[in-house]
């Protein structure tokens, strides 16, 4: 496993060096949207209409912010279950984003959708909400405010920590790691 520092926007060459359970330390543009979002996303799509925002190379956060208290740019901030926006994310990835961020496992389709259109899917820690905030260094609503805590947010982030779970090899940390934990019980299980 290694150590990855990232910015957007990103290339196909970065996305392939990627592995499942590589560390990423990302620095530059995340944009933060989740289902109400996505679905308007996908019909415009659908119609080949153009995005609200330009998100081709970029990532997509799953998460919504908690509102900030005075002085902070934005509230804890963590991220929501991916496996939510699974029936959007292949077309998300065919229009070009190159990686999404979540918490918990994805379906199949996300697994094929990141070998076919060369994309990653990144874990944030849930639990690590009031520290994900601190690595938020601007944000701004760019797409779809009438949705309020489901808006489409431009992030500038510094070194934010994220772990590789689906790769663009079809790799699945969440299912290699559950492997490793069923043999480790099989063989202590006398113990």
């Amino acid at each position: 496993m290694a150590v990855y520092h990232l910015k957007t926007p990103l290339s196909s060459g970065e996305i392939r060096k990627l592995r499942i359970g590589d560390q990423v330390l990302f620095t530059g543009t995340l944009y933060m949207a989740r289902d109400a979002a996505h679905k308007r996303m996908v019909e415009l799509l659908e119609r080949n209409e153009p995005l609200p925002v330009d998100l081709r190379n970029q990532i997509i956060f799953y998460a919504g912010p908690c509102p900030p208290k005075p002085g902070q740019i934005i509230g804890p901030v963590a991220p929501t279950t991916a496996y939510r926006m699974d029936p959007y994310t292949p077309a998300m990835f065919r229009y070009g984003v190159k990686g999404t961020i979540g918490k918990g496992p994805r379906r199949e389709i996300v697994k094929e959708a990141c070998k076919a259109y060369g994309a990653v899917s990144f874990a944030a820690v849930g639990g690590l909400s009031a520290l994900l905030s601190k690595k938020v260094k601007s944000v701004e609503i760019v797409a779809y405010k009438d949705l309020g805590p489901e808006a489409i947010r431009r992030l500038e982030v510094e070194e934010f920590p994220l772990l590789v779970a689906y790769d663009s090899y079809g790799g699945d940390l969440y299912e290699q790691e559950i492997a490793k934990y069923q043999n480790f019980r099989q063989r202590n299980a006398s113990l």
